[in-house]
């Protein structure tokens, strides 16, 4: 910056005479505020500076007797915006509104949550610090990390720290990271793949060739090789791990630079330790002609452990490929509508708002979500909810983005875009999932970030025994016991079962938010079941009708429906629906009584429909005493048709079981689970259900707070208690349960509460769930078995010299890898 440039030759911020230019700062250049007047003494002359800051570093510059600096500078002084790097001013776009529309979910006016790719994660102690360096992050409320997606899930308050600022605080320890996008995503994964092919490719090339001089080298030894070539065999050796060591091996250093400089032990150190070391001792017997050579065995250790980590990232992805195959299905353009409909136009789908109107053509997948307003078709949810056969929708349904269109064009009007869409929140419930860490997964974690350090004292301990008791051995068995003893297979048993498992739950419809829930769904003793919406389908269905002399059960059923037009209530709905094809009648005098009924005249006769006391206030007619009896006993609900001074009809309602719901019950009891049904509503009506499920215990007319004591009186027993509801009055008692499961359709603040929810509208998704469950302890316990038996039983077998180096690298690549390949059977 600093030069002997001529009087004559102009400089930015000065002009000829060594004066500032008018209207800017001497030191930096930029503009000066009229509200603001800092001056300095310079070559004998005022100088104007533009703040605090160039006023106090002009002040140091003179203070220090440089004053000749203003003289020979070719330039002004940098300003602050342009001592920023370019990734931080990069970062600074992911803060505007616009941008975080598609990334960030507010859950309220301050509080935001998105989810982040990270880069140049290697294992799992890479996960332990960025979780433990974010959280110390003022602003910063929560941070999961998920090693198999390599993505973490931030909620941060906004008023106190940016979203910039976080990608800024990752990239200083070490890592990149962006908001999740799964075309970044994509690109990243092929980047990745590319980078580790190559790496493994160089590895295997160069490493075949150094071992068949290894074996040259060997063979001469027994046979007697000339010195000459002994020592050229040397040298080509050193050669020929060079690659190896400065281009395949070169991210193992990386990340242990970066675990040290942040006073940590991570997986990378001990292999960087046992990889430097060799090649220090190596390329010492090659120059002095005296000791063993381990090129061989460096070689082999970097090819073995990078082809390990190849495939472990291959698995990872395949593990987490449910969540980039639901984000994947969005189409990237919509078609969407001029106000009048008449004209259209292609956009980009992350430009639609609400109120936007799209056209889904046959074969097109929905954008977003939202309501459909013109035409019928069928649509195919299965990515999102399981169900393999398409559901018909009309106007009025919901369209939930990513669902297919299968049969007619439709015309939607947009609900919901970005992160408020249901596919985004499904997303995030299963990342939370994935970056949820049970119990014993925080214990693995633990154990392994403790047992690199005891590992290191076991091999320090190791190399002065065996330097005591057999000096010519010691650096072969201590250098193998560093390289056996990485704990990648104890770090990797819980986080892939985990991320298979959540994968293929979400492929069956069960959106699992905590995975914490899957450990106690072992020991589950108790299932509580709520009645209406769960077991059955929440929605009245006209069972019988009942009519009196001299009337026709026909004839009451139309006039019922033609009545019944004129109200919204759910029994209304179901007569009509019963009723069919209804006949044009004239209809006068329509009103209706809230909890009660209506009244209409039609052909000048006055008719009541409603409930009882509605029909005895308002006409003269008397209701049979066995019509009242079986409202009491029988039904889920009643109405009555009467004209002035007589009833005409009963029409009894029940709440239809789902078809499911009987082999449910079926499967959980065959599991020597205790069901319970507890209801808010009549006993008649929940003692019916409760029969027709073969559940012995039920309980009726519960209000939540009721629901809450009893599962607490389940728990105090010793209980553990799986709670399945779905409405607004359950979210207490599925909050307070040991686990919980929200129905298909449950009401928002019964999922929030919820560990489990069934995307799909069926109930044998409650038996998949024990099943995988099931599964997925299994798998846990045999990839920890393999970890703790390989590390516990190989350290010391290589401790007392029975495992070469070379042999010590092939056995930990293959029990990282084995513990992969077993997790993969949960996505089967």
């Amino acid at each position: 910056m600093v030069s002997n440039l001529s009087k004559s030759e102009s400089m930015p911020g000065c002009d000829d005479s060594g004066t500032g230019v008018a209207g800017a700062c001497f030191h930096c250049g930029l503009a000066l505020s009229p509200d603001l007047d800092f001056r300095l003494a310079i070559d004998g002359a005022e100088r104007a500076m533009c703040c605090h800051g160039c006023l106090a570093v002009a002040q140091a510059i003179i203070a220090a007797g440089h004053e000749n600096f203003y003289r020979v500078r070719t330039e002004t002084a940098p300003t602050g915006r342009e001592l920023i790097p370019d990734f931080i001013r990069e970062s600074e776009i992911y803060d505007t509104a616009e941008i975080q529309r598609q990334y960030v979910h507010r859950l309220d006016a301050e509080i935001c949550e998105a989810s982040l790719i990270l880069e140049g994660i290697t294992c799992a102690a890479c996960i332990w610090l960025i979780e433990q360096y974010l959280a110390g992050l003022r602003g910063v409320e929560q941070v999961r990390v998920n090693y198999a997606t390599q993505r973490a899930l931030v909620r941060w308050d906004d008023s106190r720290i940016r979203l910039s600022e976080i990608l800024h605080s990752i990239r200083k320890i070490g890592y990149r990271a962006v908001p999740y996008d799964p075309n970044r995503q994509q690109e990243l994964h092929r980047r990745q793949r590319g980078q580790q092919l190559r790496r493994l490719a160089v590895a295997g090339l160069f490493g075949m060739q150094v071992m068949m001089l290894s074996i040259s080298l060997y063979a001469g030894a027994w046979s007697g090789m000339e010195q000459s070539f002994t020592f050229f065999f040397r040298w080509l050796s050193l050669g020929l791990t060079l690659p190896v060591m400065f281009y395949a091996a070169i991210p193992f250093f990386h990340s242990a630079w970066r675990d040290l400089a942040q006073r940590r032990v991570g997986m990378d150190v001990p292999v960087s330790i046992a990889i430097l070391v060799a090649f220090a001792s190596s390329c010492m017997a090659t120059l002095t002609g005296d000791g063993e050579i381990y090129f061989d065995s460096i070689v082999m250790f970097v090819f073995f452990l990078s082809a390990s980590r190849y495939f472990e990232n291959m698995a990872r992805q395949r593990c987490a490929g449910s969540v980039e195959k639901l984000v994947q299905s969005l189409p990237l353009t919509a078609t969407r509508l001029q106000a009048n409909g008449d004209r259209e136009a292609t956009v980009a789908a992350a430009t639609l708002a609400i109120g936007d109107r799209v056209l889904i053509r046959p074969g097109e997948t929905v954008p977003a979500d939202g309501t459909l307003v013109s035409g019928f078709s069928a649509l195919d949810e299965s990515l999102l909810n399981g169900e393999s056969n398409p559901l018909d929708k009309q106007p009025g349904d919901r369209l939930l983005g990513g669902s297919i269109n299968v049969t007619n064009p439709l015309q939607m009007e947009v609900g919901a875009v970005g992160a408020d869409t249901v596919m985004a929140e499904i997303q995030r419930s299963i990342e939370r999932a994935q970056a949820d860490k049970p119990p014993l997964a925080l214990l693995a974690d633990r154990v392994a970030a403790r047992f690199i350090s005891i590992v290191l004292l076991v091999v320090a301990g190791v190399a002065i025994f065996w330097w005591i008791e057999d000096a010519e051995r010691w650096f072969d068995i201590a250098l193998a016991v560093l390289i056996v003893s990485c704990p990648c297979a104890l770090s990797l048993a819980m986080p892939t079962a985990i991320s298979a498992m959540l994968g293929k739950m979400q492929a069956c419809g069960l959106l699992v938010k905590r995975a914490a829930a899957l450990e106690k769904l072992n020991h589950v003793t108790h299932v509580v079941f709520d009645k209406t919406g769960t077991l059955t389908l929440g929605k009245p269905v006209l069972s019988q009708v009942v009519s009196a002399a001299p009337y026709d059960s026909a004839e009451c059923l139309g006039i019922a429906a033609a009545i019944e037009q004129h109200s919204a209530h759910p029994l209304a709905r179901a007569l009509v629906h019963a009723a069919g094809d209804i006949a044009d009648r004239e209809l006068s005098g329509v009103f209706s009584v809230a909890g009660g009924g209506l009244h209409a005249r039609i052909d000048d006769v006055d008719y009541f429909i409603g409930n009882c006391e509605f029909i005895t206030a308002n006409s003269c007619a008397e209701i049979p005493g066995q019509w009242l009896e079986s409202i009491d006993s029988d039904a889920l609900s009643a109405v009555i048709l009467a004209c002035a001074d007589e009833v005409m009809a009963l029409f009894t309602f029940v709440d239809e079981l789902r078809e499911d719901a009987i082999t449910t019950i079926e499967s959980l009891c065959a599991r020597g689970i205790s069901v319970t049904l507890m209801s808010g509503d009549r006993a008649a009506a929940t003692r019916q259900v409760a029969l027709q499920t073969g559940i012995g215990n039920c309980r009726a007319g519960l209000t939540p707070q009721q629901k809450m004591e009893a599962v607490q009186d389940l728990q105090t027993a010793g209980a553990v208690v799986l709670m399945v509801g779905d409405g607004i009055n359950d979210a207490p008692v599925l909050a307070g349960a040991d686990v919980s499961i929200a129905a298909a359709g449950a009401s928002s603040l019964a999922r929030v509460n919820a560990d489990i929810v069934l995307i799909a509208d069926r109930l044998d998704g409650i038996d998949q769930v024990f099943h995988m469950a099931d599964r997925t302890r299994r798998v846990i316990r045999q990839n920890m078995a393999w970890a703790l038996f390989y590390n516990f039983g190989a350290i010391p077998v290589a401790a007392i010299g029975l495992v070469a180096p070379w042999l010590a690298a092939i056995g930990m690549s293959l029990s990282s890898l084995l513990v992969v390949i077993n997790a993969l059977r949960l996505t089967r």
